[in-house]
């Protein structure tokens, strides 16, 4: 009986494929085809431009690791500078700067964080809780408008209505709240000015994405709910922002990783000699260390510094988000 068995033929590899389902036979006899090359052709473009930009510029990471301040070709600088280890990162964890510039970075991503992130989301549910359609496309294309402005063109205009003789000093003297005009640009009003001017500039289109996840919602929903006789407070808390959670958790994961970005436009902007002991972040930090004073393997080691804790904090938001809510980035 055993040696029939083994003398039974086995049916070759395309019989078998037939009889396990249409699907896994398509799957074989797929082909390329025309509109399948051109789409491998346009990813391919992203994969190169990914390359060429994202990938290749990490080689000059060594920097980091040599001895390359002050050379004017920043290849000789990789190539012909001597290797120093981690001194460049003993240099700036012990520069006497190092404790404010990180306590400036941290402390307003930190305040954007608890401010900046969540008024996206609470316009966003707004303008969806909007009846006129009219209305709530004009307000997008207010809120909208500036973010297609830059920092540059934006902070121009504000520095000029916060200016000692601008329009908000002038209403605020009118209106006797103040008896002198106010400096603006002095250290305390710094971080207000960051958040308020981000704020603005920011919260029509970081509400885009939100106002998206609003409107896939099944529409069942919200008429069962209005059947069950619930309010606008209720269709809100119990079915808009349980639904849109899971953008809310990875863009929230995004912003945990980018605490120690600030945007370099943006402080620059608004920086100035006065202002420089509450204004000096990591980001102008590197630009005046490493394109004025050409000091370049200082200046990657820092940023090496800044790309190893965003890698740090993202690991560490998802895996909270994935303890907490079960959903994360990876």
């Amino acid at each position: 009986m055993l040696s029939l068995k083994l003398k039974k033929k086995v049916k070759p590899y395309d019989e078998a494929l037939k009889t396990i389902s249409p699907l896994a036979r398509h799957h074989k006899e797929k082909k390329w085809n025309k509109s399948s090359i051109e789409l491998m052709t346009m990813v391919s473009f992203g994969i190169v431009f990914i390359a060429i930009f994202a990938y290749l510029p990490m080689f000059g990471l060594i920097l980091a690791f040599k001895s390359g301040d002050g050379y004017l070709n920043i290849m000789q600088a990789i190539f012909e500078s001597s290797w120093v280890g981690f001194d460049n990162f003993k240099t700036f964890f012990e520069d006497p700067e190092f404790s404010n510039v990180m306590l400036n970075t941290l402390g307003l991503n930190i305040l954007q964080l608890c401010i900046n992130f969540p008024l996206p989301i609470f316009f966003a549910i707004l303008l969806s809780e909007l009846p006129w359609k009219k209305m709530r496309k004009a307000i997008q294309v207010v809120t909208y408008f500036p973010y297609f402005l830059s920092w540059i063109t934006y902070g121009a205009i504000i520095l000029a209505l916060i200016n000692s003789d601008g329009i908000i000093n002038v209403i605020l003297l009118k209106t006797g709240i103040i008896d002198q005009a106010i400096n603006f640009g002095e250290p305390q009003y710094f971080w207000a000015t960051i958040i308020i001017t981000s704020l603005l500039k920011g919260m029509g289109w970081g509400s885009v994405i939100y106002v998206a996840a609003i409107a896939g919602i099944d529409p069942q929903l919200f008429e069962a709910a209005d059947m069950d006789g619930a309010n606008r407070f209720y269709r809100i808390f119990h079915i808009t922002i349980p639904s849109i959670a899971p953008t809310i958790i990875l863009f929230f994961i995004l912003s945990v990783s980018g605490l120690l970005n600030n945007g370099f436009d943006h402080i620059y902007t608004f920086q100035n000699q006065i202002n420089l002991s509450k204004s000096e972040v990591l980001d102008t930090y590197i630009y005046k260390y490493g394109t004025v004073n050409l000091q370049y393997s200082y200046t990657t080691a820092v940023g090496l510094f800044k790309s190893i804790i965003a890698v740090i904090l993202l690991g560490c938001g998802n895996f909270v988000a994935k303890k907490t809510t079960g959903s994360g980035i990876f």
